[in-house]
């Protein structure tokens, strides 16, 4: 992962986003791109008549606030010893960080950013979704993966490759519910190819796939939790919930790498 892309805005955990995209940029000798975004469509409101138009003085506001978002952002990456650049943009934010990640490796953004789960079916990038006030620790300790054989779970797998190189203990996880896909047999092998040695854990479904999930995350002490995203439906999960949906709304679960 040498080129990262990194979600500036005025939400809280913007300092632990740049300091994980900046320390996972400088072990692979990468680049870190700021994204500092001020979405015009906020500030234009409708009259009466079905006209538009722009709130002038709270666009300035905005676009000054986020000067000092941009300001910030290079003061706090200019000590870091890697290369970095501070990109603008007014689109909405999702569309900016899809646009942004195309030739990107990682997007990091918050869980409480509320970005993570539209970014993941939008982009193709991986995500890295941290907690406002823990950045990623590197190497990381304990990961988790969660493998149900399917290809978004097998996609997030590849992606994690290099966050997972050192890590002292990596369980693949499997929660019995689902019959077909890839085997957890051929999840080791291949993370074993690239230097990963990976424990494997089977667990019976007991009341949710995701509760028995984050019992067995828990249960690991996992710092990061990789997963595919959005394995059932959009529509489906924001019925009936999932596991995407509960690990996304989980404040004090792991970080989580997802990839769709």
């Amino acid at each position: 992962m040498r080129s990262i892309l990194v979600n500036a805005d005025r939400k809280p955990g913007r300092d632990a986003r740049i300091a994980t995209a900046a320390d996972i940029a400088r072990r692979a000798e990468g680049h870190v791109t700021v994204l500092v975004d001020t979405p015009v469509s906020r500030y234009i409101a409708m009259d009466p008549m079905g006209g538009s138009y722009v709130l002038s003085d709270a666009l300035e506001k905005a676009r000054e606030d986020d000067d000092t978002v941009a300001t910030t952002a290079e003061v706090q990456l200019a000590g870091s010893g890697v290369a970095f650049d501070v990109v603008r943009c007014e689109d909405d934010p999702v569309t900016a960080l899809a646009y942004a990640a195309r030739l990107a490796d990682l997007v990091v953004v918050s869980r409480s950013g509320g970005l993570a789960g539209d970014l993941a079916l939008t982009s193709r990038t991986p995500i890295l979704v941290l907690a406002d006030d823990r950045p990623l620790t590197l190497p990381i300790r304990q990961a988790c993966i969660a493998w149900d054989g399917g290809e978004q779970a097998a996609a997030a797998l590849r992606a994690s490759l290099p966050l997972l190189m050192n890590c002292e203990s990596v369980k693949l996880i499997s929660v019995i519910e689902k019959k077909g896909g890839f085997p957890a047999t051929d999840a080791l092998r291949y993370l074993a190819r690239h230097g990963v040695n990976a424990e494997y854990e089977e667990h019976e479904r007991r009341d949710s796939t995701e509760k028995t999930l984050a019992i067995a995350v828990a249960q690991a002490h996992a710092d990061l939790l990789v997963m595919g995203a959005y394995g059932k439906s959009r529509l489906r999960e924001f019925l009936f919930g999932g596991v995407t949906a509960y690990f996304l709304g989980e404040d004090g679960g792991p970080t989580l790498l997802l990839a769709h």
